[in-house]
Order: C-alpha cells, then structure tokens, then sequence
C-alpha cells in the first residue's frame, strides 16, 4: 500500500486529497479482509493465514459495504480504487494475476449540480460588498473568496493555493493548480478585480501583520491568523451565505463553480472554452452543465407555453 501511494502522487501527480482517499479505501479493504480471515481461522481453529486479494473478497467488501448504507458513488469510488491498485500490483509483478480485472460496482447516480439564479448571486453580492465596504479585513476576504469561485468557476483546493504571484490584474488573470498539479490560465472579470486591488491593498496586509508563519507570505487567502486559508473555512463561509436563499441542494463551494459553468453556457459561451476554464480533461465531463441548460429551458417551456 505504501509503495503504491507512493506511485500515485510521485509518478502519477495525484492530488493530496485524492491520494488520502485511496489510502483511506485501502486501509479499509485491508481490515475487512483480516476480520475475514481471522474469523475463518477461528472457525478452524487454524493459525490466522496472510490475507490475500481475490475476486472473491472484492465483491464481499464491496457487498458488505452496500448493506452499510454507502452511497453508489462511493462504492463506485471503492471499486475504482481497488481496481487500480490490482492493476498495480500486477503490472509490477507484485501478484500474478490481476483478481480485480472482473469486477463491477454501481454506477454512481448522477444528479444535475445546484444552480443558483442570477438574481441570489447578485444578493449574496449586495451582502458581501456591504460588509466589505466597512474596512473589514475578513469581510473584504470573504468577499474576494466568493467573487474568484464565482467569476473564474475555481474549485475550492485552486482558490486555497492561490499566491499573489499567481495574479495579473492587468490582464484580470489567475494561474491556479488544478487536478494531477495541471496548471492553467483563468480569467476574471472587473468587480472581482476591484475586490481583489481593496484586499491586497488593506486587508490582506493587516492580515499579514497576524502572521507567524513565513510561508504565509506568499498565499493570496489568510486566516484571522495570518495563515493560509484552508478549504474548512471556504466550506463554513459558502454554507453559510447559501443557507439563507431559497432552493435546495449542497451548500458548498462547488455550487459557485457550477453556476458560474451554466451562466456562461446560458450567455452563449462555448462548450469547449468552459472545459478549458473549468479544467476538465473530458469533455463529457463539461457537458453535464448542458444538461442543467436543456433542463432550465424544459422547466421555463412547461411553465409559459400554452400546449405545454
């Protein structure tokens, strides 16, 4: 296990976050097959035998994990994992044989992301610009924080890991590290600026006046201690500020970046310049947020036309 996580985020530049999920699906599969063993030991009285993967125990973990309630994305996600690592330790005549080659989980459901109206993006604007506008250093953070999400459709781990050097406000740029540590240019547009020339100009140097970590010089985001911002906060910010607006659906920062994504299809983008924003390997991946469009378009037809 050590080995192959080590293989993932040297050779395979892996996120952090990625990476801690694998271990944490290894980690699992590996006490569930030495409960196993030790009871199949137990029962004939026999010393406890070495686990071993087989295609057997895969799809008895995997079982045991559907009757505990766990979702199909992250059965899915468990089947991903185990799959790989197999793969691994064939590939790297580790094992012989590759036991997890045949194995099937569920599909993960896939569900349209929460969309927010341009109207409670534009309140959730009004409030934080308000707060921003007393002097506040956090408030003028949190509004930069939700105005970057919002206007270059950033994942919350590319807006934690922004440093000042990564901006250019003349040419309103960020260069941000998305998934695999892959590197990209975003834009963002005029209010975002102003919010981000404020910040840097009072607020984050008096945030920076907290600090006692030299590293923290760099990072655009700060704590009220002078520190990195870490993605905790963003999640405790955002949920916060959706809690209060009408509709359903999660309260993370992600709902920023998918209403950002349908906003821009919305006004006429192109399918291909939103996957080179957003980051995505796949097209099919950016292709959900036509889904979102085509279902807003179903949802407004049923609602004013008369033969509906």
């Amino acid at each position: 296990m050590s080995d192959y996580l080590s293989h993932l985020e040297f050779e395979r530049a892996y996120s952090a976050n990625t990476i801690r999920s694998y271990r944490s699906d290894l980690a699992n599969l590996r006490a569930f097959a030495e409960q196993r063993a030790a009871a199949e030991a137990r029962s004939e009285a026999k010393p406890q035998p070495e686990p071993e993967i087989t295609l057997e125990l895969l799809r008895d973990w995997l079982w045991a994990a559907s009757n505990q309630g766990l979702s199909k994305a992250t059965l899915a996600r468990r089947s991903a994992t185990v799959k790989s690592f197999s793969a691994w330790l064939s590939r790297t005549h580790q094992q012989a044989i590759d036991p997890a080659a045949r194995l099937r989980a569920p599909r993960p459901d896939r569900s349209l992301p929460r969309v927010l109206s341009r109207a409670s993006m534009q309140s959730i604007f009004d409030r934080l610009e308000d707060r921003a506008s007393e002097g506040e250093e956090l408030a003028q953070r949190d509004l930069v924080i939700v105005e970057l999400l919002y206007a270059s459709a950033l994942r919350v781990s590319e807006l934690v890991g922004i440093d000042v050097d990564d901006l250019d406000l003349d040419r309103r740029t960020v260069l941000v590290t998305g998934k695999g540590s892959k590197q990209r240019v975003v834009p963002f547009g005029g209010p975002a600026g102003e919010a981000l020339v404020q910040y840097l100009h009072r607020g984050r140097p008096a945030l920076l006046e907290r600090s006692a970590v030299p590293a923290a010089k760099g990072a655009l985001l700060l704590n009220q201690r002078g520190a990195r911002l870490g993605t905790r906060a963003v999640y405790t910010l955002v949920s916060g500020l959706l809690r209060e607006l009408p509709g359903s659906g999660p309260e993370g920062p992600h709902a920023f970046r998918h209403t950002a994504a349908t906003h821009l299809l919305d006004g006429g983008a192109d399918l291909r310049a939103v996957q080179e924003m957003l980051g995505h390997a796949s097209l099919g991946t950016t292709q959900i947020y036509t889904h979102v469009t085509t279902e807003r378009l179903r949802q407004s037809y049923l609602a004013a036309h008369p033969r509906a």
